[in-house]
């Protein structure tokens, strides 16, 4: 290293140990440092890259089992978190039988001669913490004698006996020093000689133990000096943030619970902000193309259907979605709007207008459905509120027959079909629109992230307005975390003459034969009902469940799943004997569904018999009884909108969720019966589910976050989209050098897409 010219720093001590005189007299002296000093000298640059070597270990089996974890670099394997901060105990506290982590140093150690055949010698010491000794006994590692001399500090986990003994499982030397703490009877402090002092406690998986792992981040100490920062100065300051190696050494080397949680926060933070930045620059991105079509004429076609053709009045809610998409439609940049509506709210008149909207200025509109059943009564309901106004309507599914098909492209491509209502055949390669103005994207979160933005890219240079629905309300914490890319409306507000709908939790035999006669007495009074089963039919062989019940038999208890197929006929000789009853799930040809729901829609079916398919979309207002059968099988979001099938007309509805005794006190099905407000129960569901993948284009699975956790980290959230929205106003490209780090990080999480500049 070649010496280098440098100042002294104004506040630099000298050799005694005494401030330099005077700044002035500081920045004056100029000196070229020594290769010597420069080593010597305290300032450690990171080096992430070192972080990138692969972890070498001798155990073939714990390094497979790392490899299982995800864990194969050294900075991975710091990444690797603890899932929670391990109480150790002390010696005094342990009972006979426990399972437990220990802090002590060893007093003396030596190897036991075992007289059974091919059994290594078994290895015995004396440990000791301030509370008291025992003997620690190691089996089959006798090299262990070595290893740990007398003096050393070790973290043993295992099982106490009666006689004053501990079954070491899984040890650890303690170099962060928990061992001298408890010891010295510093951490104790007089607290309940049961605790002593903290550690970290990891997932682990088959060959390599959450001690082992302990180990091998011990080891690895030294490198958080290599950790970069990513977070700037001020932001870290401003939210009191520690940086991330220190963050990092919390969580890992905990002294006390406490330090879990900060350095949890301050990693959290981190990731919550990368998230943020992800959709806040997805949607300026957006904004900043131009190329929309702006729907700006005065309203004709719409304005005449909204005062002639709704046979009810529209609801506050929805007047505001109205307003603020119409303004969204008079833009060139692109609408991106997520339209969130409590079960019944009226999504569909205001999906209606935005297309109409497009209509009116002789350009087209496309609405896509997740299943061919919802298409359909899609299709059926827009005609009917549509009415007699001139509007060229069809309908595409997988199903449409060949020759109808060609036809309806056909006209697509002219320009003289304005309104198509299909499924994911919308977005196959041979369809295109000729102007397509207005796309809506019902039941959104069914489709994966390609397929919805599919539809957008029909034409690339025009894109159309995007009206994306749901259903399921969503609570504010995960619209942001989820949907923080998209504008909001929500609808709350029901449409006038709408009942509450009386929801019952029903276990046991007896309260299904009730259950049954409630429904039958509805029957009598000339109104409908629907029975939701979890299965189509019994899985071949019918095999006996967890509960070992075969999954058609029994009273409904929990783990006896009941099949659609089987209920019908189980009915129509049983407690629904002498009424019509139908058959819908998803697995029938299109012909069956549509006769089925024919019959039932005109009142030709008393009862229709079904799976889910009838969660969304299905609208009978005589049906007033809504039986869910397995109802602990369901999502809570599942169960309101089943719910929301029922009390759409003028008779008052009930909803009767059937399941075992065993589930009688689940948390779930309880809310449905206490709450009717959708928001309230996306909140409770979103506290028992979490919060699911939301950025990537995966649409399953639970908790995407690491180490952010929602809805419990709610406030950080609203504090990282805070610090996000400044970055992107002030610099959207991440290109200031407090931000650099923060990029790289954001393309090494999302990938290179996600740095992709912003068109100017």
């Amino acid at each position: 290293m070649p010496a280098t010219e440098t100042h002294a720093p104004a506040a630099a001590r000298s050799s005694a140990g005494e401030r330099s005189p005077a700044p002035a007299r500081a920045f004056a002296s100029r000196r070229v440092l020594t290769r010597g000093e420069l080593i010597a000298a305290p300032v450690h640059w990171p080096r992430p890259s070192r972080l990138d070597a692969p972890l070498e270990l001798k155990s073939a089996r714990a390094l497979n089992g790392l490899h299982t974890l995800g864990v194969h670099t050294l900075g991975e394997l710091l990444a690797h978190l603890p899932s929670a901060s391990r109480q150790t105990r002390t010696v005094a506290g342990l009972r006979a039988g426990e399972q437990a982590t220990v802090a002590v140093a060893v007093a003396k150690i030596a190897m036991r001669a075992v007289r059974r055949r091919g059994m290594r010698p078994l290895v015995e010491a004396t440990v000791l913490d301030a509370t008291g000794s025992m003997r620690a006994t190691f089996f089959n590692q006798p090299w262990l004698v070595t290893r740990y001399p007398p003096g050393a500090r070790l973290l043993l986990h295992g099982k106490a006996d009666a006689k004053g003994g501990f079954r070491v499982s899984h040890h650890a030397p303690d170099s962060d020093g928990a061992a001298a703490a408890s010891i010295s009877g510093g951490d104790a402090g007089g607290a309940a000689p049961e605790q002593a002092g903290a550690v970290a406690h990891y997932p682990a998986a088959e060959g390599i133990s959450s001690t082992q792992i302990l180990t091998l981040v011990q080891g690895l100490r030294g490198g958080l000096r290599d950790v970069a920062e990513t977070l700037p100065a001020t932001m870290r300051v401003a939210e009191e943030l520690p940086d991330r190696a220190s963050a990092l050494a919390a969580m890992h080397f905990p002294h006390e619970q406490t330090d879990s949680e900060t350095g949890r926060s301050r990693l959290a933070f981190e990731e919550l902000l990368l998230t943020q930045l992800v959709f806040l620059r997805r949607r300026a991105a957006r904004r900043a193309r131009a190329g929309a079509p702006a729907l700006t004429a005065p309203p004709s076609l719409s304005a005449r259907w909204l005062q002639r053709g709704l046979p009810f009045a529209l609801t506050g809610d929805q007047r505001r979605a109205i307003e603020v998409i119409g303004e969204d439609l008079s833009q060139t940049r692109a609408m991106q709007r997520l339209l969130m509506g409590e079960v019944g709210s009226g999504k569909t008149v205001v999906a209606l207008y935005a297309m109409l909207r497009a209509v009116e200025h002789g350009r087209q509109a496309a609405l896509m459905a997740p299943t061919e059943t919802l298409a359909e009564q899609h299709f059926a309901t827009l005609q009917r509120l549509i009415g007699p106004e001139p509007v060229t309507l069809a309908l595409l599914t997988g199903s449409t027959p060949a020759a109808r098909r060609e036809d309806t492209l056909a006209k697509l491509l002219s320009g003289e079909l304005s309104l198509i209502v299909g499924t994911h055949a919308l977005i196959e390669p041979d369809v295109r629109f000729d102007s397509l103005a207005v796309a809506v994207v019902d039941e959104q979160h069914r489709f994966g992230v390609r397929q919805r933005a599919a539809l957008a890219q029909q034409k690339p240079a025009h894109p159309p307005h995007m009206l994306h629905m749901t259903a399921t309300p969503i609570p504010r914490t995960l619209a942001l975390a989820g949907y923080g890319d998209l504008d909001a409306s929500a609808l709350r507000e029901l449409p006038s003459g709408r009942q509450p709908i009386d929801t019952r939790l029903v276990a046991g035999h007896g309260g299904r034969e009730r259950a049954y006669q409630k429904l039958r007495e509805q029957l009598e009074q000339g109104r409908q009902a629907y029975v939701v089963c979890p299965l189509v039919e019994e899985p071949s062989g019918g095999e006996a469940d967890a509960a070992g019940q075969a999954p058609g038999a029994g009273g409904g208890a929990q783990g006896a799943q009941r099949a659609a197929t089987d209920e019908l006929e189980r009915l129509r000789g049983g407690e629904l004997e002498g009424y019509q009853l139908v058959l819908l799930h998803g697995g029938m040809r299109p012909r069956e569904k549509q006769q089925a729901m024919s019959a039932f829609a005109s009142g030709k079916a008393d009862v229709l018999v079904a799976t889910t398919v009838v969660e969304v979309g299905i609208d009978v207002p005589n049906a007033t009884v809504m039986m869910v059968e397995n109802a602990e099988r369901f999502g809570i979001s599942q169960l309101h909108q089943l719910r929301g099938r029922v009390g759409r007309g003028e008779h008052r509805a009930s909803c009767f969720l059937l399941s075992g005794a065993a589930a009688a006190d689940s948390p779930k099905l309880r809310a449905l019966v206490e709450h009717d407000d959708g928001f309230r129960l996306a909140e409770i569901d979103l506290g028992l589910r979490k919060e699911g993948e939301l950025v990537g284009t995966r649409q399953s699975g639970l908790n995407q976050f690491d180490v952010a956790s929602l809805p419990e980290d709610a406030r950080l959230l609203e504090r990282a989209r805070a610090q996000a929205e400044a970055i992107v106003a002030a610099d959207p490209d991440l290109e200031e050098p407090e931000h650099a780090l923060l990029g790289d990080e954001l393309g090494r999480r999302f990938g290179a897409e996600a740095l992709a500049p912003i068109p100017a």
